[in-house]
């Protein structure tokens, strides 16, 4: 996810919102979901790259769709420093109803069969643009999470965090040092965490296959990945019901929901493995 408009350096795109969204697609392709199968299948390092289609599909608002928050807010207004310092309850406010969103979602099967892969390969990498904890509540254990988390706040003090979704008031403070608390998500204006981006960078260079999962393929730096992984050997499998830069480069394509795709293609890699 991205809130950064065009024109910011890779290394300074922030994240809180959406690549792309869900949308029906064409009947499955078969072959494809079976080609994706026997990678995987093959595969000792996995390498998971999933943007807001991904959580589009567990209901979590969106954002750069028609109909998307950013066509409702301004995000000058709401996910800046600035706009912290000129108005922290404003700033609040939003945020608050967002982490309200998300104690009422939860992940859909494609989540916990990413987190069920783990047992099947070597090592399975998640590198995700989405900031809603999905990933770790379906299970995953290796997440790198290159926008921060809406389930934390951030002393801007002390740096002291506090997790979890509970209310925490319209300008909550830090118990330890009394500073303001901020959300844990990466704004508009500053830096992507630099271990974050060296993990996914690295995750993405060892990996044997790159699952590219509900995102646009335009977002930076997270949209590098895939061609990473392609120079140094991988497959790519990208998962999207809409077309996008990646589509010509990828060694397959499903024109599928996240959810629905994976399903699929689970399906067909425990019938090859059985």
């Amino acid at each position: 996810m991205s809130e950064r408009s065009a024109g910011a350096s890779p290394n300074e795109r922030a994240a809180d919102g959406p690549s792309d969204e869900r949308a029906a697609g064409p009947p499955m392709d078969e072959q494809a979901v079976l080609h994706a199968a026997r990678l995987l299948l093959e595969a000792r390092r996995v390498c998971v790259s999933t943007g807001a289609g991904m959580s589009a599909e567990s209901g979590v608002a969106t954002f750069r769709d028609q109909d998307g928050l950013w066509s409702k807010f301004d995000p000058d207004e709401l996910a800046t420093p600035a706009a912290f310092v000129r108005n922290p309850v404003k700033v609040w406010a939003w945020y608050r109803a967002r982490r309200a969103q998300l104690r009422q979602v939860a992940p859909h099967a494609g989540h916990t069969l990413l987190a069920e892969w783990e047992q099947r390969v070597e090592r399975l990498d998640v590198v995700t643009q989405n900031v809603d904890g999905l990933h770790e509540r379906a299970g995953s254990t290796r997440v790198i999470e290159l926008h921060g988390r809406l389930d934390v706040a951030c002393c801007v003090g002390c740096a002291r965090e506090v997790g979890g979704l509970e209310d925490l008031g319209e300008d909550p403070r830090c118990a330890d040092c009394g500073q303001r608390l901020r959300p844990g998500v990466v704004w508009f204006g500053e830096l992507l965490p630099a271990d974050g981006l060296e993990a996914a960078w690295r995750a993405a260079e060892a990996c044997d296959v790159i699952v590219v999962i509900g995102t646009s393929g335009v977002v930076q730096p997270a949209a590098s990945l895939s061609s990473l992984a392609l120079a140094r050997g991988a497959a790519v499998i990208e998962i999207n019901p809409n077309p996008t830069p990646l589509s010509r480069l990828a060694t397959v394509r499903l024109e599928a929901g996240c959810r629905d795709a994976l399903v699929a293609i689970d399906r067909a890699w425990r019938r090859l493995g059985s």
